[in-house]
């Protein structure tokens, strides 16, 4: 998948637009014509707002904000001079992200391994929930997103700007900064037309691109942002042995499908760990507790994911226990992402006990 279609070059005037007869009931109150016409935007808009804000409940708010916004002014909306009517929800959703993280005292969400070095110890006290946490996107929202290819300025590919390393990255730029490059890098727009949507000259545009990248440059992790895509089979394979790893308990299986140097993290934990002694020590330490686990895969941020119910020793019940997102590299898990909170599994429409059939349930996405 690629990413999203540019904004036009130039303008689409107000008798070239085939959705003209929509925009002319919509004015005259009709709900259901604007529903219409802005529908179709909504899961792109809700992967740009997910992007600039790190949250996916957080975009799925700001996309109704943002429709409810274009209705109530869609009487002051033109095609002549001010673009499609996708670009002016982009203008709206995009204002709309810039005041909420305006009105925060931090304005990015964060991975444990952004906040410090790798842990030796094992986790104590209280899980650090007042922490903004960087939450994972699953692909189930994806679909539908528009594949055609993005603007000749984009830089990335749509699979690589919504991977967690990517999305953790950006969090460090100022969000103005944020969203010029999602705009320009990501979907491709020009500097001139950024410049229209967010009210600025051609010249800050460009600048503020480049603080953008100069950051990016200092805060990005060593290799690519993106995980690399393996062959079908291998990739079949090594998930395969993910889930018969943990499902059997089996410690020493599931270290060797780490990278030597992989890391492990598991928000609202502060705690993260790195390299394959570190992690087995942490759940040797771990799996103790429980008595089992059943994992049912799925798929996030463009990465292979699982949900993973688990047990105790001294109950037969299964309940939601975490989300695990994978970052494969070269045959191995260069990175485990492991998200526990409960409102995670409610973004996946998944349910707080397993299904009868956990064991056989397809992937969400094969990407």
């Amino acid at each position: 998948m690629t990413g999203s279609a540019a904004m036009p070059e130039q303008p689409i005037l107000a008798g070239d637009e085939p959705e003209a007869d929509a925009l002319a009931s919509a004015k005259k109150g009709d709900r259901e014509e604007f529903q219409r016409l802005a529908e179709p935007y909504r899961r792109e808009l809700q992967l740009h707002c997910y992007r600039m804000l790190g949250a996916f409940h957080d975009a799925e708010d700001l996309v109704q904000e943002t429709f409810l916004r274009a209705w109530r002014g869609i009487d002051a909306f033109e095609f002549r001079g001010r673009g499609s009517f996708r670009a002016w929800l982009y203008r709206i959703a995009t204002n709309a992200c810039l005041t909420l993280l305006a009105s925060r005292s931090n304005a990015r969400r964060v991975l444990p391994e952004r906040l410090g070095p790798p842990s030796e110890r094992m986790p104590e006290g209280e899980p650090a929930t007042e922490i903004q946490w960087l939450e994972p996107y699953p692909d189930a929202a994806l679909e539908g997103v528009p594949d055609a290819a993005p603007g000749p300025d984009a830089r990335y590919e749509m699979r690589e700007a919504v991977q967690l390393a990517f999305i953790a990255a950006i969090q460090h730029l100022p969000p103005r900064q944020r969203a010029v490059l999602l705009l320009r890098d990501v979907m491709g727009w020009s500097a001139a037309e950024t410049g229209r949507l967010l009210d600025a000259t051609v010249a800050s545009v460009n600048s503020a691109l480049q603080r953008a990248h100069a950051t990016l440059q200092k805060r990005r992790p060593a290799g690519p942002l993106a995980a690399r895509v393996l062959p079908d089979d291998r990739r079949r394979a090594l998930l395969d042995r993910y889930v018969r790893t943990w499902e059997n308990a089996d410690l020493d299986g599931f270290v060797a499908l780490l990278r030597e140097d992989g890391v492990f993290s598991m928000p609202p934990r502060r705690e993260w760990y790195r390299g394959r002694g570190a992690i087995r020590v942490f759940f040797g330490w771990a799996w103790n507790s429980y008595g089992g686990f059943r994992l049912v895969r799925t798929a996030a941020n463009a990465q292979p994911a699982f949900a993973v119910y688990a047990r105790n020793r001294q109950s037969l019940e299964w309940r939601a226990h975490s989300i695990h997102v994978l970052t494969l590299d070269d045959g191995s898990i260069a990175a485990l992402t492991m998200f526990r909170a409960p409102e995670v599994f409610a973004a996946f429409r998944l349910p707080g006990v397993p299904p009868d059939d956990a064991r056989s349930t397809p992937a969400v996405s094969q990407r």
